[in-house]
Order: structure tokens, then C-alpha cells, then sequence
């Protein structure tokens, strides 16, 4: 007996990704691969809310060797959101779906600014003191700079959210 193949182009279906497409919300396709669980964090979604997400991670890419991919249900992203994404996720594109087509595709794009999503681990930072100062950071081309104290962050982005 012959493997399942898919017909329109006759590939072996146990090499394929199989994730069912969403009714209405966002697809962030081109994430770096490992990532997929930073880009929850982003969105706050940890499951507790009953949120519909399907995650494909280390799956084959044409534009690198591996990315990630997620898949939200019933949710589009905000713009603040997309920025913080960009922090992780350079690359990636950004789909909204609607009755099961994809109806905008954006990638997204780094700002020079982000405020108000992260907080800065400089526990001397007067962000940190318990002042009425809005957290800011500059977007640089591999980290983020808080605009206060100048503390240079590289790695674990996504641990700095504000919840």
C-alpha cells in the first residue's frame, strides 16, 4: 500500500504541518524558532481564560531552517502588542483572519520607542521607585535601552512584560 500523499501536490502528509485554520483572529507565522512561548507571554495568554491557540514550534521554514508559528483565536493583535512582539520576533508576519480567510498581512515592523509594556531590571532605575514615570525604552538593533538609566537588555525580553 502506498503512503497518503496530498493531492493537489503529491508530498507525504506525515511532512506536512497539520493545524486546523482558525475562524476569525490572528495567525504570527515566522517567529524565531523557541519562541512561541515568549509570544504568549507577550499576549498574556496562559490558558487560564480558556483562549483557543494552536502553537507549532522548531517546524521547517523556507526562510530559515526552523520558526515557530501561532495561531490565536477570536483575537487581533494591538498595536502596542505587535511593537513588543517585534522585540522578539524581527521577522515575523502578522495575518488576521476573518471567516476563514486571511484578510490583512503585515510584518511587523521594530519601533524606536516602546512605553508602558516592559519594566526596567535596574532595580536603581526611577522607573523602580515607585514614581509616577512611564517605563520607555529605545529599540536598538539587537537589545532595548531604558531611556532613563541606560540599562542595555538582550536576552529574556519577554520576562520585562508589565502584566
Amino acid at each position: 500500500m502506498s503512503e497518503p500523499t496530498n493531492e493537489t501536490n503529491g508530498t507525504d502528509l506525515d511532512h506536512e504541518l497539520r493545524v486546523s485554520k482558525i475562524h476569525n483572529g490572528t495567525v504570527i507565522d515566522h517567529v524565531r524558532s523557541g519562541q512561541a512561548l515568549n509570544v504568549l507571554a507577550i499576549l498574556g495568554i496562559d490558558g487560564s481564560e480558556g483562549e483557543e491557540v494552536s502553537i507549532g514550534m522548531n517546524v521547517p521554514s523556507d526562510r530559515h531552517a526552523k520558526k515557530d508559528i501561532v495561531k490565536v483565536e477570536g483575537r487581533e493583535l494591538s498595536a502596542d502588542e505587535v511593537d513588543v512582539l517585534s522585540l522578539i520576533a524581527p521577522e515575523a508576519t502578522i495575518n488576521i483572519v476573518r471567516e476563514y480567510n486571511v484578510v490583512e498581512k503585515n510584518r511587523v515592523e521594530r519601533p524606536e520607542l516602546v512605553e508602558d509594556v516592559l519594566s526596567c531590571p535596574n532595580e536603581s532605575c526611577i522607573t523602580s521607585a515607585n514614581e509616577p514615570v512611564t517605563s520607555r525604552f529605545e529599540v536598538l538593533e539587537d537589545a532595548i535601552r531604558c531611556a532613563y538609566c541606560g540599562t542595555i537588555i538582550r536576552e529574556d525580553i519577554a520576562s520585562l512584560i508589565d502584566a
